[in-house]
């Protein structure tokens, strides 16, 4: 069902503190927290004596004890201290999470902590560039499998029914789609030109009058998104040439956490290239794309329960084709991981 040899993100840096706290991640539960010298440390959340979950316990100093009978762990998962014992059972152990902090966010890596390169975590070259603002929201949950975001976000074509009052308009229901698969994942993207802009982006790009506007829906595995938004006035834009000066662009990050096979935890922000130290704007938008997003979470959640229903099957349709490539070359890559574990075993 998951990928685990990848990157997820666990949590807002601000959310993780000197508190022990109990996250799951691919149906997995993990104490998270901080150290008294602010080091990250995630760790299986069960101690091997009896089970209780360490973020029961309590923080010492770099370790963390267990609130039954007080084994003590180091952030690398070795028990450094148990009761009664001459010398440390060998069991005394439990897995370690490799956590990374970037972009605001904490990543954790699911699989085997020898493969964790920081250097994969995906690459946003605006993100500290002062001539991008940045607007966000508090991470979403939702009641659907990560997988039916995946499809809903390689889906360019939804915004004319699920945000007809913000991302959508009348030439987001025909206009066709192309599909690009690439190394990282796959591109669902297409021009429309010389329309009418979508009620959200028509209060803030820079010009009067009709638009050319580029839909980039991408996905990448395991679960992280990119959606480009690019509006310049008509007969200024499409895939060839430079684009016009007052071009406005917002580039949507969304990175989707597995948390069990029915649920999900969804973190994303916005960089844009205009207005960078408006607060204001920064407000307004992060709170109508909260809006619209909840509009995605009531479908999806209803899209879970639907495709749950096994007495009629669901179809596909030609504007399925990115979700349905992204779909096969992830579960291959799934099942390769499984097969190579269990070579190794």
């Amino acid at each position: 069902m998951f990928l685990r040899n990848a990157w997820y993100v666990a949590a807002w840096e601000h959310e993780i503190t000197q508190k022990l706290q109990q996250i799951t991640v691919l149906g997995e539960t993990i104490c998270v927290f901080r150290t008294q010298s602010g080091e990250l440390v995630g760790l299986e959340d069960a101690c091997p004596h009896r089970k209780l979950p360490l973020s029961k316990g309590r923080i010492k100093g770099e370790t963390v004890e267990c609130g039954y009978h007080g084994l003590t762990f180091d952030g690398a998962g070795q028990c450094v201290w148990a009761p009664g014992t001459g010398c440390i059972p060998s069991e005394a152990r439990v897995h370690a999470y490799p956590l990374h902090e970037r972009y605001g966010l904490v990543w954790i890596w699911m699989g085997n902590p020898v493969l964790a390169d920081p250097g994969e975590i995906i690459e946003i070259a605006e993100y500290d560039d002062p001539a991008w603002g940045i607007n966000r929201g508090a991470a979403m949950e939702l009641e659907c499998n990560y997988l039916l975001m995946c499809d809903n976000l390689l889906d360019p074509t939804h915004v004319a029914w699920v945000h007809e009052s913000s991302f959508g308009q009348s030439a987001a229901k025909d206009t066709p789609l192309r599909v690009t698969k690439t190394d990282a994942g796959v591109i669902v993207h297409r021009w429309m030109l010389d329309v009418e802009p979508a009620p959200f982006y028509r209060k803030v790009i820079g010009f009067e009058g009709n638009c050319d506007r580029l839909q980039h829906y991408e996905v990448r595995y395991p679960s992280h998104a990119l959606i480009k938004a690019v509006f310049a006035p008509a007969g200024t834009g499409g895939p060839d040439g430079p684009l016009h000066q007052d071009v406005f662009r917002m580039d949507s990050y969304n990175f989707m956490t597995p948390v069990t096979e029915t649920s999900t935890r969804y973190y994303w922000f916005q960089l844009r290239n205009i207005r960078p130290d408006d607060a204001a704007l920064s407000e307004m938008m992060s709170a109508d794309v909260q809006q619209a997003f909840q509009e995605d979470r009531a479908v999806l959640s209803e899209v879970q329960q639907g495709m749950a229903n096994s007495r009629t099957p669901h179809i596909d349709l030609p504007i399925d084709a990115g979700p349905l490539r992204f779909r096969r070359q992830l579960q291959a890559m799934i099942d390769e991981e499984q097969q190579a574990g269990r070579q190794i075993a």
